[in-house]
């Protein structure tokens, strides 16, 4: 890159690195070589502009000063298998196993082989998502731009060694640390770093911080820190690592499984102590009637049904080409109540397309189109809009004018510039950017111009302007020269998209750079509901909480600046709203930041998709309502099963501490729990963990659980209690304790299954079927002799297992009453 112009005066004093807010600032330390008061020097190369050479990158290799850090996306397979293994339920069930191996027959450890194939789907599921996560992740990987022997080229960030020149462009971020040797108007902003605020304006010689990024300008740095050394390497590291924890549905599974541990452990000592010494039974049947107290205490599938739906959900995100850099994202799209959308490449696609130029001030239209020519060429790294200049105005073959000064576009400003020397010998210095930015509010070219906006059409204003362009005050002086029209491409999904949203209850807010009526224009052009509430940014209030209250109640906001992004998510999100926020320019970082879920566009700058947590590398915004679904399916169905298993959890419990109480035999035998598990939870689990469902997220998982199992687990081992003491009273001699443990499994699987009735709910053909198929599964149990005889469940005589029955029907209307009780006093 050939440094096109120079920035400020020399005199300026420049913003050093230093913390000054509270976004988890970077101490550096003195001496180190991101200390501009103690720089350690490099050997530079022989030629410093041309990069280094071919030999010297293959020493520096040899060498290991190569920046080898491998960014991982995923969890490594041995920790995957560890995670999946070594577990504390995993632990307590894998003795029991051991034990009921040596004291009972097969059928008895019958759990024991049902966790085996758990884990086993666990690992693969997660093994699946590693694989899925590892492809997106190489193809968004970014690609920085090193200058060697002369030629820029785009390498790996795992491929740049040390004192590697590195070529810098709006967007891009500082992959590795390095110290400035080109610079041209060149801004990076290391708020992510810092907390400052404002971007620093950077010269040769100035330190560079990996993980800030390029927000105007451009220039090259030789990086001065590769590898594990370098800042940039730990944040990659922890921003795309696969993870399963900090969200709500994962610490509340943890809580419940720490109560359930609490309560599990004096239960089971109160049941060892009452089975083998009080009633002072056959010791091998007292054991395998312990064993099958303790085992249904624990909800061992309920971990795995979590990570194995958040895993699919990785897979059937990723093939729609949808990176989610960290999974709790899936979660936290599905709670989001607010979605801040940025026009640019959200809406509309990146490309435009200039329709017109309509010249000011008598100004000749060829000369008008040489200017625009040249500012064209003026500007290495071209936004959309200068793009659009470019392919209408190329540059004549050999009448490139003499480029003396550039002003990059700034998001803070909202115009770019750049100063010639024309070819009859005449100097002139232009602006274009944003009219109502450069013109006075009383110009009658505003009134002109808003009529193009409110056709959704973009309008830039060409300035002719005296002195330097980082004069201050600059654009005060401008003589309007020309309007250059824009159409933007809408993107063909974004209507469906904004209908989705609005359906589902998720409000929108379109936030941009742009024109507030232009932005109007094209939101109402694609359907969004309020478009026509439009509020200019420079008129916000800058009292959070009125700036919260114009939030709410408007629609599309413009000419808003990135720091005002960041407060207008503060705002939204002090008023109790999840806000996701989307967005594909450095102007967005800041906002996608703050966000509760920060989404980025595969094709937008390095910085956004390195602080998103969910990158749509397709780029397109219709793939949104995939996601919202998948974090909807996730959690609506992992609380549909939680109260599944939680519900066994607490009649488990319960019925444990009514047989110490009472002082009689544990009624079941692992076996009995084995079958009655996998019918009404395990199996029917599996399927509703992993169905559609569209029900909107809602907080306070733990609460929501036991609201529910808690009354259905205390009925469930009531009902089954009852009508084991019933039974032990009808039954007498030989083989009565057989019979008693039938009745009482007959009315606790009835019970399960119309909670497993419940929670189906609502209906659809394949819920019926399979509620049916699990009833009809426990009827052939019944019936088939040697199913009878693995199973030890023989129903005798008539009138207990119709007492059995009618218990449970009781038993039924009581849940059912608690389910709609429980529904009306703590509404959704």
């Amino acid at each position: 890159m050939t440094q096109r112009a120079h920035g400020p005066s020399g005199d300026e004093p420049n913003r050093s690195s230093r913390p000054s807010g509270t976004d988890r600032p970077v101490m550096i330390d003195a001496g180190s070589e991101l200390d501009p008061v103690h720089p350690v020097e490099l050997p530079a190369p022989a030629d410093a502009g041309r990069g280094l050479t071919a030999a010297e990158v293959a020493e520096r290799i040899a060498r290991g000063e190569v920046n080898d850090v491998p960014v991982r996306s995923s969890r490594s397979m041995s920790e995957i298998v560890r995670a999946n293994v070594f577990t504390r339920f995993n632990l307590i069930i894998g003795l029991l196993w051991l034990i009921m191996l040596f004291v009972a027959p097969i059928q008895d450890s019958l759990f024991g082989f049902v966790i085996i194939a758990n884990t086993g789907i666990g690992i693969v599921q997660e093994w699946r998502a590693k694989k899925t996560l590892d492809s997106l992740a190489v193809i968004g990987e970014a690609k920085p731009t090193v200058r060697r022997d002369g030629v820029a080229a785009e390498i790996s960030t795992s491929e740049i060694v040390l004192g590697d020149l590195v070529e810098l462009g709006p967007g891009d971020k500082v992959v590795v640390d390095g110290r400035v040797a080109e610079a041209d108007s060149l801004e990076i902003d290391e708020s992510l770093l810092t907390g400052e605020a404002d971007p620093v304006l950077k010269r040769p010689g100035d330190p560079v911080m990996s993980g800030s990024f390029v927000v105007a300008g451009g220039g090259a740095f030789a990086a001065t820190k590769v590898g594990r050394e370098a800042y940039a390497a730990q944040l990659a590291e922890e921003a795309s690592r696969f993870t399963l924890v900090q969200s709500e549905l994962r610490s509340g599974i943890s809580t419940i499984l720490k109560y359930v541990t609490w309560m599990m452990i004096p239960t089971a000592i109160g049941l060892v102590l009452s089975q083998l010494v009080v009633k002072d039974n056959n010791f091998r049947e007292s054991i395998a009637r312990t064993v099958g107290g303790i085992v249904p205490m624990i909800p061992e599938g309920l971990v795995l049904l979590t990570s194995v739906a958040f895993a699919i959900g990785v897979v059937r995100l990723g093939r729609k080409q949808c990176l989610v850099q960290e999974l709790p994202a899936i979660e936290g799209l599905a709670r989001v109540d607010v979605v801040c959308l940025d026009k640019t490449g959200t809406l509309t696609e990146g490309g435009m397309d200039v329709t017109e130029v309509r010249a000011l001030n008598g100004v000749d239209e060829p000369y008008l189109h040489r200017v625009l020519a040249a500012l064209g060429a003026s500007d290495t790294r071209p936004n959309a809009s200068l793009q659009a200049i470019i392919d209408a105005y190329p540059v004549p073959d050999g009448k490139d004018w003499g480029i003396t000064q550039a002003l990059p576009f700034s998001s803070a400003r909202k115009y770019s510039g750049a100063a010639f020397d024309e070819d009859d010998g005449r100097t002139s210095a232009w602006l274009l950017g944003a009219p109502d930015v450069l013109l006075p509010e009383e110009d009658p070219a505003l009134t002109e111009i808003d009529q193009l906006n409110q056709q959704g059409l973009r309008v830039l204003l060409l300035a002719r302007v005296e002195g330097p362009l980082d004069g201050p005050g600059i654009a005060a002086g401008a003589l309007p020269s020309a309007l250059i029209v824009l159409e933007q491409r809408l993107r063909p999904d974004a209507r469906e998209t904004l209908a989705y949203f609005a359906d589902q209850r998720v409000a929108t807010k379109v936030i941009s750079g742009d024109n507030a009526v232009s932005v109007g224009a094209v939101a109402a052009k694609l359907g969004l509901a309020g478009a026509e509430h439009t509020m200019d940014a420079r008129r916000l209030p800058t009292d959070p909480d009125e700036l919260a209250t114009a939030m709410e109640n408007n629609t599309v906001f413009g000419r808003v600046t990135p720091q005002q992004k960041r407060e207008m998510v503060a705002a939204l999100q002090s008023r109790g709203h999840t806000v996701a926020m989307t967005g594909d320019g450095v102007n967005d970082v800041l906002a996608l930041k703050d966000a509760d879920i920060g989404v980025s566009m595969g094709s937008g700058s390095e910085a956004t998709r390195a602080v998103a947590q969910i990158v749509l590398l397709n780029n397109s915004f219709a793939t949104l309502p995939s996601v919202v679904a998948e974090g909807r399916r996730v959690i609506g169905n992992i609380t549909r099963v939680a109260t599944l298993f939680l519900t066994k959890t607490v009649y488990s419990v319960l019925l444990a501490v009514l047989v110490v109480c009472f002082q009689v035999e544990y009624p079941f035998l692992p076996r009995h729990l084995t079958l009655l598990s996998t019918l009404t939870i395990g199996i029917p689990a599996f399927f509703l963990a992993l169905a559609p469902n569209k029900e909107r997220a809602h907080p306070h998982f733990v609460r929501r659980v036991m609201r529910y199992s808690i009354p259905s687990g205390t009925i469930a081992a009531v009902a089954t209690f009852v009508t084991y003491l019933l039974a032990r009273h009808h039954y007498v001699g030989p083989g009565s304790l057989d019979a008693e443990t039938s009745a009482a499994t007959l009315t606790l699987f009835l019970v399960s299954m119309w909670v497993l009735a419940i929670i189906a709910r609502p209906y659809t053909w394949w819920r019926i079927c399979l509620v049916a198929a699990m009833g009809l599964a426990f009827l052939v149990v019944l019936v088939v002799p040697w199913l009878q005889n693995f199973f030890a469940l023989k129903l005798v005589g008539a009138q207990m297992p119709w007492t059995a029955v009618g218990i449970a029907v009781i038993a039924s209307a009581a849940l059912e009453y608690a389910w709609r009780l429980v529904s009306r006093r703590f509404p959704v």
